[in-house]
């Protein structure tokens, strides 16, 4: 048990990932107002951006591009660029979701006059 805590305590950003993600869960779950659940869901995508870039943190490493075919490549001194890649689609990914988000969130709205799930289900039934 102390052995995890030393642990989790060594990397505070994964700390702050999963404290992040939860906050977000929380709201996306308990809330009733369809905008504080974007609020949530924007929680949620963004504790992912932050794991990904945490992730592809490496000491020492340099970008992966070759500058000589010669010698042998050495994989342990290049920088993966596979987070960089998915954190980037997960920004585009993120904003877009968000944008048809708040875009319902206006057409709802419009059609109903207020954004409280409770009183847009009362109204369907």
């Amino acid at each position: 048990m102390v052995d995890a805590l030393y642990a989790v305590l060594q990397r505070p950003n994964f700390l702050a990932v999963v404290i992040i993600f939860l906050w977000g869960f929380y709201i996306m779950v308990t809330r009733y107002n369809l905008v504080k659940k974007l609020i949530g869901m924007y929680l949620i995508q963004t504790s992912v951006i932050f794991f990904l870039v945490s992730i592809s943190a490496k000491k020492g490493a340099t970008v992966p591009v070759l500058l000589s075919t010669t010698e042998p490549v050495k994989a342990a001194i290049y920088e993966n660029p596979l987070p960089h890649v998915m954190t980037l689609t997960a920004i585009v990914v993120g904003v877009a979701t968000l944008g048809v988000g708040l875009a319902l969130c206006a057409a709802i709205y419009q059609e109903y006059g207020s954004l409280d799930e409770e009183e847009i289900l009362k109204r369907l039934e």
